[in-house]
């Protein structure tokens, strides 16, 4: 043995030809011959990965993954008639809406996330953008979403969809202390077919002036118990009492702009505003919803409204006109027009990219 040592030590009769050195710090990294069968154990500092990295499409080989059958129907056709041997696949615009709903369905690190949709001028479609919003990720996402309407004054968030309760933000801090179990907070709020849940604001103008910082604190401390995300329905403005209590609990934000040129300002002056409150770093990750069915549209250059917002913001989707959004009554998110609930769903993708970044 002590020759052995020697004769390591010395390099004689020693062959290096199995070692392999890291050309960097020329450190032996691992023997040649064995180096496939050893699996290097990472840096000891390296983050740990999550149990939910351990999904089916990084672990199943390909021949161990379900045939995905074509949508179109020609592709299917074909698929069907050769029993599977010849498959096509889906076409570029299935294919892209799938990987849309995978964005929207990215599962969510951590919490509850609170995302606010607001704007410093009434009349330019935010009640209508959180409810698209929040259609769009209900259909796409199997956990739970809510819109609560924190309109400090009479909001009409609860209106765009089927009404199956009276309760408002209200009765929720009334009652806060018996809220234990989501099948008893449910019974607060309106659900609609996209399974979106909605929480109404008080309908007397002179009782919501009370609905304050602390009560939407309570409101909110319970909806984190049992939703995903919570997007909150602003009021017109941004220096009423319960902002700074949206504010600081927010995630993400989405700006609601008109395309006129004094809506347009008035958004931007928000971002400004923000800015300057210390809020710099939501609003670079902020989206601005650009609804282009507000009066004057016709009458701007909406491309250059867009370009002012692409330099401030991460995104802005541009909202269609549609007669649906335009009554202002229920909206059924399965009629609306094609271009509208692709719209809603871009908004969806972008606030979900934001929250799992």
């Amino acid at each position: 043995m002590s020759q052995e040592k020697d004769d390591f030590a010395s390099g004689e009769n020693t062959d290096f030809s199995d070692l392999e050195l890291d050309p960097e710090t020329g450190r032996i990294v691992a023997i040649a011959a064995e180096a496939e069968q050893i699996a290097i154990a990472p840096d000891i500092f390296q983050e740990s990965e999550p149990a939910a990295m351990l999904n089916a499409d990084r672990l199943l080989r390909d021949e161990a993954r379900p045939r995905v059958i074509p949508e179109t129907f020609w592709r299917k056709v074909l698929y069907k008639i050769t029993f599977g041997k010849l498959n096509l696949g889906d076409n570029k615009r299935v294919l892209a809406r799938r990987s849309l709903d995978a964005r929207i369905n990215a599962v969510i690190p951590g919490g509850t996330k609170f995302v606010p949709v607001l704007t410093r001028k009434g009349g330019v479609g935010k009640t209508t953008i959180t409810t698209l919003i929040g259609m769009a990720m209900s259909t796409a996402r199997e956990d739970r979403i809510l819109a609560i309407d924190a309109n400090p004054d009479r909001g009409t968030l609860a209106e765009r969809i089927e009404q199956k309760t009276d309760y408002t933000v209200r009765d929720v801090v009334k009652r806060a202390g018996g809220i234990n179990s989501f099948s008893i907070f449910s019974d607060f709020v309106s659900r609609d077919k996209t399974r979106l849940d909605v929480l109404a604001s008080d309908t007397d103008p002179m009782l919501s002036e009370a609905f304050n910082e602390g009560d939407y604190n309570v409101v909110a401390d319970i909806a984190s118990r049992y939703y995903s995300v919570c997007l909150t329905d602003c009021g017109t403005g941004i220096v009423h009492s319960v902002m700074r209590a949206i504010l600081l609990r927010a995630d993400g934000l989405v700006i609601v702009s008109g395309g006129s040129v004094d809506e347009a300002k008035l958004a931007s002056e928000t971002l400004t505003w923000l800015e300057s409150n210390g809020f710099g770093e939501l609003v670079k990750n902020s989206i601005v919803a650009l609804n282009t069915a507000t009066y004057g549209t016709q009458l701007v250059k909406i491309d250059e409204i867009e370009s002012h917002f692409k330099t401030r913001v991460r995104a802005v989707v541009r909202v269609p006109y549609d007669p649906m959004l335009a009554a202002g009554a229920q909206i059924q998110f399965d009629k609306l027009h094609p271009a509208t609930r692709q719209a809603a769903r871009d908004l969806a993708a972008l606030v979900v990219d934001g929250l799992v970044a």
